[in-house]
Parts: C-alpha cells; structure tokens; sequence
C-alpha cells in the first residue's frame, strides 16, 4: 500500500505560512525520528556563530543530510519543530524554510518555540522532524 498523505486544516490561515494544522498519514512503512539539526560541520564544530541566516540555511542542509541517509527528502517530513533562542530575530530568513519546503511539495505540521537557550551554546536554531515513507 502506497503511502497517503491527506492535510488536515480545520482553519486555513496555516497555509499562508507554508504548513498544514495537522498531517495524516496511511500506508507508510517507514517512520524517521530527526533528532534535531543546528548549524553544526560534518566534524561536529558550531558554525556561523550569531548569524540567525547562515545557522538557519546549514541547519536546513543537515536535516535533509539525516533524511537523504535514510532515503527520504524534505517531502517526507510531516511533523517539523523549530526551536529558536531569537523568535523574531527568525522571522525575517523563515522564508528560507518555507521556501525549501514549498519546492520540496512538504507542509508539515509546524511548531515554533522560543527557547532561553540550545544544547550547544552560540546556536540559535534548532529543527527536529518527523518523516515517513
């Protein structure tokens, strides 16, 4: 059985921003558990220290590096936390995401949290997903 995606939109304001209010899902057999991703290297050094715009592009890449691993794109992804110690200080380069996301056809079921702080100091963003496949 082929895996079917059906958005959920009681309201439709979501849409606007690039995700549905809830994502349901048949079918699949695989399910992804993306720890979250931050702007971190390949050697597992923090990059791009204050920069909300750079931090929030490499960790986009590093959240499609964990879901190429395991066969699946951005598409895949039904479920996406973003974790920022800087709301507003997001706003402004969420487009970036939003626009990734768009190309890839994915609207995942979205929640943004402000946070005091991330795991690793100097981060400022944090994305963490669900994908299926």
């Amino acid at each position: 059985m082929a895996m079917e995606r059906t958005a959920i939109n009681p309201v439709t304001w979501s849409l606007e921003m690039g995700f549905n209010q809830g994502e349901l899902v048949s079918g699949h057999t695989r399910t992804l558990y993306v720890s979250g991703q931050t702007a971190m290297s390949a050697e597992g050094k923090p990059l791009h220290e204050g920069d909300m715009a750079a931090q929030l592009a490499l960790s986009v890449e590093n959240l499609e590096a964990v879901l190429a691993e395991a066969g699946m794109t951005l598409a895949n992804l039904v479920r996406l936390n973003v974790y920022t110690t800087d709301v507003d200080g997001l706003f402004p380069h969420y487009g970036v995401l939003a626009g990734r996301l768009g190309a890839a056809g994915a609207a995942p079921a979205t929640t943004m949290l402000g946070v005091v702080r991330l795991a690793i100091p100097g981060q400022l963003i944090e994305l963490e997903g669900t994908a299926v496949g």
